[in-house]
């Protein structure tokens, strides 16, 4: 299913000035990925502000994004948190709306399990949905990790499909080696490895930036498919202070900023994330012209 899907959008949820979700704005800004080299979206994931959505909000985000979308592009709904029963009820509902291709579920969050805790929540998960899991690791913000090892045994479960892998280009080179191309897709999580992880094997990029430059990471996987690397690591290198750039403050907030410049979205987050302030609006447009 994930076959010459390469890049993938972590869509922001666009809220308005009363903190409600903006229907017409999340609309224009699915308009403007799918136009710009978007192939697939994560709907409600932390990019989307996940953890201050409800319950019921989710449901219906993930609803009106795939009566929106259609079959235009690869849609993945998340259900993961660190409850495995909620996560799991989650899973049955979200790959049961007509439209979603696949279930995402995070490590668990805040309790810190072991790896066979994790193993267990993750096989729950993809017991009870009706459309593929990818797994995703970022032990960065969940404080814990699956192993390759546990990725490899993971893979083996005949719902679970494929890995958003946001630690390095070690793991990733070894989940690609050690699991089987054809039916376990590793994604790299972080926009700046998308050259390093694609070279690795690699199915592609869940990405923030595409969100701004979504053209030129087209052009990018554009030039590694041509195997035309040195101007690759050219988009590469230029790429990657703007990357960077979109998380000099906590994320969403750079992306919203810049989105709202365009007029797609208002600068609404929710908190514990706040805008940008002025200055930090005019660090981030420094960091990012600095770098053109």
């Amino acid at each position: 299913m994930y076959e010459n899907i390469h890049l993938i959008t972590a869509i922001v949820t666009p809220f308005t000035s009363a903190g409600a979700i903006d229907y017409p704005a999340l609309d224009r800004v699915i308009d403007h990925l799918l136009a710009h080299g978007t192939q697939g979206l994560v709907i409600a994931g932390t990019t989307g502000e996940s953890p201050t959505l409800t319950h019921d909000e989710k449901l219906a985000l993930t609803m009106h994004v795939a009566n929106y979308v259609g079959d235009q592009v690869l849609l993945i709904a998340n259900a993961g948190t660190n409850n495995t029963a909620e996560s799991v009820e989650n899973a049955r509902e979200l790959s049961a709306i007509p439209g979603i291709d696949a279930i995402l579920a995070v490590t668990p969050y805040y309790n810190k399990p072991s790896q066979a805790g994790m193993i267990a929540h993750f096989q729950a998960i993809a017991d009870a949905a009706t459309q593929p899991v990818m797994l995703y690791n970022i032990p960065g913000r969940s404080a814990v990790g699956l192993t390759v090892a546990s990725v490899v045994q993971l893979a083996k479960h005949p719902n679970i499909n494929a890995i958003k892998e946001t630690t390095s280009a070690e793991y990733i080179g070894a989940e690609v080696e050690l699991t089987t191309a054809e039916d376990f897709a590793v994604y790299t999580g972080e926009d700046a490895q998308t050259l390093a992880a694609f070279s690795l094997g690699g199915a592609g990029t869940i990405s923030v930036a595409s969100h701004i430059y979504g053209d030129d990471m087209a052009a990018l996987f554009e030039a590694m498919m041509a195997g035309d690397w040195r101007h690759a690591g050219v988009l590469q290198r230029r790429l990657t202070p703007k990357m960077q750039a979109l998380f000099a403050f906590p994320s969403p907030a750079p992306v919203k900023a810049k989105l709202a410049e365009q007029g797609l979205i208002q600068d609404v987050a929710r908190l514990p994330i706040v805008p940008l302030s002025e200055s930090e609006r005019e660090r981030l447009n420094q960091l990012l012209e600095e770098n053109l």
